[in-house]
């Protein structure tokens, strides 16, 4: 922790940060990581910690504005309202439940208490695997193409991914936004089986399937920080 102030007039703020020394980096640099809530300095092997914190001093307003935006963690425990589809779900904790399931405005789960939050990871990733392939083999067929795979990860840097193979990968996350942001994202990566680049004619088969892609993405930066702190 170390305290930053946005003016000296006011009272300073503790904020976590965390330190990275790499020989890759060429220059100090700075950042807030929207999942930790924490400002990251990145030094060059032999760079000293001093302008790391100099670095961090002359930005604290600029970071505190950062963190002060996040969205707050939301924790998988009973009585928590969590996105699906955009649409909130209460978490219910039924004890005797064999099955977890989805409920209107529910996310029922069994088990003991203290695998709630493991269990409602494992609904949504389930659901969310549903959600994806059912938007994939849609588009699929529109775009005349066939992916080699369809894979859900836990991905903090890209809601998704087309890998050379043909492998298309999804982060679970994308099934508590709302439908056409999971659909907007699905399109993009698919439209990448026919041009694996970002052209003209690449963003021009995004829109061909998906017309709502400057409100997805506006949703997604929006948005899209909230969805990464929940869990």
């Amino acid at each position: 922790m170390i305290a930053l102030r946005r003016d000296p007039l006011l009272p300073a703020r503790p904020v976590p940060v965390r330190w990275r020394r790499t020989a890759r980096a060429r220059r100090v640099s700075l950042r807030v990581d929207p999942v930790a809530g924490e400002a990251v300095l990145t030094l060059p092997a032999r760079a000293a910690r001093a302008r790391g914190l100099e670095l961090l001093e002359q930005h604290a307003a600029w970071v505190l504005r950062q963190v002060e935006r996040l969205a707050p963690p939301l924790a998988f425990a009973p009585g928590a309202e969590v996105p699906l589809g955009g649409e909130p779900h209460v978490i219910r904790h039924d004890p005797a439940l064999r099955l977890s399931r989805i409920e209107a405005g529910a996310l029922v789960v069994g088990g003991d208490a203290q695998g709630v939050a493991r269990r409602v990871e494992r609904l949504l990733r389930a659901e969310a695997l549903r959600r994806i392939a059912a938007r994939v083999a849609e588009h699929a067929q529109a775009l005349g193409v066939r992916p080699a795979a369809v894979r859900l990860k836990d991905t903090r840097t890209r809601w998704g991914s087309c890998a050379p193979d043909r492998t298309l990968a999804f982060t679970w996350r994308l099934v508590m936004a709302p439908a056409w942001v999971l659909d907007y994202v699905v399109a993009h990566e698919l439209a990448h089986l026919r041009e694996m680049n970002h052209s003209d004619r690449f963003w021009a088969l995004c829109e061909s399937r998906t017309p709502h892609r400057a409100a997805a993405t506006a949703w997604l930066k929006r948005h899209g920080p909230g969805l990464l702190r929940a869990g």
